[in-house]
């Protein structure tokens, strides 16, 4: 737990240091929701559960299909660790570019997020009282809340999660303003 504390601690250093970044994340793992201040972080993810394990011998397979993307099979032999969080994500602020070691099941509560895959920059969107599935591996990635006044709410399901680790793995600085350039993502 100290280990994926301490990466998660890193993480949280490298997003809130990101250069020419306004807006980052925070990875506040085992803590709870800021309290309501004039300056919040632009992203809290608080952990709902611990990383669980399905102890039951079970194999998943997900067909996702985007609006305007190919279909995508998605397999598991053992999708037997899952770990769920809640984000907060206040007005304007805006994921890093990253990617997950798994899928991962978002479900949007509140207000609005838009999810930006990298290899094709189109912004889609999803309200509260719908949610969307992020295949995880190879598919980088960034979200954002839109509004100008009203905080998001998601609740994500890892599924696949390692035992040990980060759960968001970003890419590099590099390559996270060649993204923002190429799809016209201001932070």
């Amino acid at each position: 737990m100290l280990k994926a504390m301490t990466e998660q601690s890193e993480l949280s250093r490298r997003y809130r240091t990101s250069a020419g970044s306004i807006f980052g994340v925070v990875l506040l793992v085992g803590m709870p929701l800021a309290a309501a201040d004039d300056n919040p972080e632009p992203v809290v993810a608080e952990p709902l559960t611990e990383r669980v394990v399905l102890t039951d011998e079970a194999s998943m397979e997900i067909r996702l299909r985007p609006e305007g993307r190919s279909e995508e099979v998605i397999q598991f032999d053992d999708p037997s660790r899952f770990a769920v969080f809640r984000f907060t994500i206040q007005p304007g602020a805006v994921f890093p570019w990253h990617t997950h070691p798994g899928l991962a099941l978002a479900g949007v509560q509140q207000g609005e997020l838009v999810y930006v895959y990298a290899d094709d920059c189109v912004e889609r969107s999803y309200p509260g009282g719908t949610m969307f599935i992020d295949p995880g591996g190879d598919n980088v990635h960034t979200a954002f809340n839109p509004s100008s006044s009203e905080e998001a709410v998601v609740v994500a399901t890892f599924i696949n999660a390692p035992e040990e680790g980060g759960l968001t793995l970003p890419v590099d600085d590099d390559e996270s303003a060649r993204l923002d350039e190429e799809c016209g993502i201001e932070r």
